[in-house]
């Protein structure tokens, strides 16, 4: 009975040890426009995947895999419909930039949907465990 428990335990302590140690960026990850709003910057991404995503041989499938971009239909202007938005996306030093082949239209919503530093469990869905079987991408709705 105390060995099933002391394992039960231990399986439980160390995976949330090691990702209480890591030396993983803890920052979210950024999404916003450039400061003149002719591209969006993505800040923050996690170093180790950074660094794999500089490394791929097919980088530019991938990353728009990982990546994208909607322009969505707003309060003022319900004609429009949803449609991707196509575009370039080019690695910086620490940053993704997606850049639109078309210019961004102002007073127009975008919705940008990424797969960057998404994690399967956060430590604190392990312990109350509230862990879900898919991966769920990150979104958030640009105003231009």
């Amino acid at each position: 009975m105390f060995r099933s428990v002391f394992r039960l335990v231990l399986l439980a302590a160390v995976p949330l040890f090691l990702a209480g140690c890591s030396d993983a960026n803890n920052k979210p990850l950024s999404i916003d426009f450039s400061a003149d709003s002719s591209a969006i910057v993505f800040k923050h991404i996690d170093p180790r995947g950074f660094v794999e995503l500089q490394g791929l041989k097919n980088r530019d499938s991938v990353l728009k895999d990982l990546i994208s971009v909607l322009q969505t239909p707003s309060e003022k202007d319900s004609l429009i419909r949803e449609a991707a938005v196509a575009g370039e996306i080019r690695l910086g030093d620490s940053s993704l930039v997606f850049s639109p082949i078309q210019p961004f239209v102002k007073g127009r919503q975008y919705l940008v949907i990424t797969h960057l530093n998404i994690q399967f469990a956060k430590p604190e869905e392990i312990i109350k465990g509230k862990l879900s079987y898919t991966i769920k991408p990150q979104q958030k709705v640009l105003n231009r």
